[in-house]
């Protein structure tokens, strides 16, 4: 009984998430992750921050060597701040999803206005869990703060599952201080906090993905004001 109230729960707090960002969290996520004036210092905080993660991985797969041969899952796209300049590069081919419809169609039509190969990158609208299939490399960027830290290493092994080469991550890392913030109402301010928001254990994380056979090969840590991200790359034992 318990079980199946954790189960309960969990599908209810997935069910807020979906709808917060088919709805008030993709109107204000949108306009971060633009080029719209219409943002507030917070925000536009955040937008530096998280660019500055995208730039990393787009730096870190650049190093890899020819992307036209690689496969990509771009694991909870948002509206393609990773996965469409990944396709201006030449990936082969890339999987973007999103548990929004909304964040889909958003992705899509960035895709069409920036005259990319649509043949390349195939959208879906899924969640984490339900996400299938076998890619040279699976990203996930900002996307663990909505799980605990018992489900995002859960998540961690089933992302492994679905990588041949690499999986990169990136999470607001568990600190005194960023746990502090956050018990103020200073890391997650204002309506940001429509969803819960959850800081994680870097050492759980490494050892989820340890556990099936990836190990760390580099991590960063940046950060903003209002932005917090450890990401990491971890590449399969050989």
């Amino acid at each position: 009984m318990a079980i199946e109230k954790l189960q309960d729960l969990k599908q209810a707090e997935k069910a807020e998430v979906a709808d917060y960002f088919n709805g008030m969290g993709f109107d204000r996520w949108n306009r971060i992750y633009s080029d719209s004036d219409e943002v507030n210092k917070v925000q536009r905080n955040i937008r530096i921050g998280h660019q500055k993660t995208v730039e990393d991985v787009l730096s870190w797969l650049r190093q890899a060597g020819d992307l036209n041969q690689m496969s990509f899952c771009d694991a909870g796209c948002g509206v393609g701040s990773l996965c469409l300049p990944l396709a201006a590069l030449g990936a082969g081919s890339i999987a973007a999803s999103d548990i929004s419809q909304a964040m889909v169609d958003e992705t899509q039509r960035r895709a069409k206005t920036a005259g990319l190969d649509l043949s390349r990158i195939k959208f879906n609208t899924s969640d984490l869990e339900s996400l299938q299939g076998s890619f040279h490399t699976v990203i996930c960027l900002d996307v663990f703060i909505h799980y605990p830290q018992k489900d995002a290493e859960d998540m961690v092994r089933h992302l492994c599952s679905l990588s041949e080469n690499k999986l990169i991550v990136s999470f607001a890392p568990y600190t005194p201080f960023l746990a502090l913030l956050k018990s103020i109402g200073q890391l997650f301010p204002g309506p940001s906090k429509t969803t819960r928001a959850y800081t994680l254990r870097e050492d759980g994380i490494i050892n989820a993905a340890k556990e099936s056979g990836f190990n760390l090969f580099r991590s960063k840590l940046n950060q903003a004001p209002f932005y917090f991200s450890k990401l990491i790359e971890f590449r399969k034992d050989k």
